[in-house]
């Protein structure tokens, strides 16, 4: 196996030209697990550690006042920063990356690993469609950008060209409330058996939401969107809240169940995964509604 270690971005962009079969490795947090367990084993491994253009953020159009804008990350920022650093601008991505693995792995995991990795169980996933975000891919051949619903096409299979990278992930920021958790066998350190995200975008009078690891891919939940959407917009609560009837939030956690097709397997049951995901997503959407009541108060 042949270890390519450039040190700036054009290198690295050369490099995937040359061996499209190289693996990008950053964090290391999933690659060498496939590698350990021989799960994998690429004919080169192309470590990005090293360039700095991928371990910076940025914030684009943001106002006066803190808010609005689109954050671009660095596809090698690492939970952690994202944890501290990003916490007020980007709440629901903050929240997925504090339930990823250990202190460690939140260390050196990233979310450019976790969308090049590609698996339904990702933790990001679900916020990163419920929020609207981009996938920024580039090659020696230019830079492209991917909407977060066009990047899954299967299990572990992404839209990336064999010579493209993930160079950085564009999220719009936001200080209106999301809301991100997820089920699992045990309470760190674990792989979800299912998870979700909801985010409310106030100034465009429209819900986001998305499921993981309940499905080939993780995906939007469209249906459950354009239900608590219009309810809230029919009933004029985006600019006077009040609390959601159970009748409402009981529909939206039906319509999320709805949008899964999860499977049987040793951490779960197809039933149990729907059952869980409509749980979550009245209580998630419980919460972020109380919050935004109490923002416009």
């Amino acid at each position: 196996m042949d270890f390519l270690r450039p040190a700036t971005l054009a290198e690295a962009l050369a490099l995937k030209a040359q061996r499209p079969d190289a693996v990008p490795i950053a964090g290391g947090t999933d690659v060498m697990v496939e590698l350990n367990f021989d799960h994998r084993r690429p004919a080169a491994l192309l470590d990005l550690t090293r360039i700095a253009e991928l371990r910076s953020w940025d914030v684009d159009g943001e106002d006066r006042g803190g808010d609005g804008g689109t954050v671009r990350i660095g596809s090698g920022v690492p939970y952690t920063r994202i944890i501290d650093e990003l916490g007020d601008r980007l709440p629901g991505l903050a929240m997925a990356s504090r339930t990823v693995g250990s202190p460690q792995i939140r260390n050196r995991g990233t979310v450019g690993g976790n969308l090049g990795a590609a698996s339904p169980a990702g933790d990001t996933h679900p916020v990163l469609l419920a929020g609207g975000a981009t996938v920024e891919a580039a090659s020696t051949r230019g830079t492209r950008l991917i909407p977060a619903t066009g990047f899954y096409l299967g299990v572990k299979r992404h839209a990336l060209e064999p010579d493209e990278l993930i160079t950085a992930i564009h999220v719009p920021a936001t200080r209106a409330p999301q809301q991100f958790a997820k089920v699992g066998t045990r309470n760190a350190m674990v792989i979800a058996v299912c998870s979700f995200a909801v985010a409310l975008h106030p100034t465009r009078q429209r819900v986001g939401a998305a499921v993981g690891s309940a499905a080939p891919t993780p995906r939007r939940a469209t249906a459950a969107e354009e239900f608590l959407s219009g309810e809230l917009t029919a009933t004029d609560q985006w600019d006077s809240p009040k609390p959601l009837l159970d009748s409402v939030k009981r529909r939206f956690g039906e319509l999320v169940a709805e949008a899964a097709s999860p499977i049987d397997d040793v951490r779960g049951s197809a039933a149990y995964r729907k059952h869980a995901l409509s749980v979550l997503a009245r209580r998630t959407l419980d919460w972020a509604w109380r919050d935004y009541t109490e923002e416009v108060a």
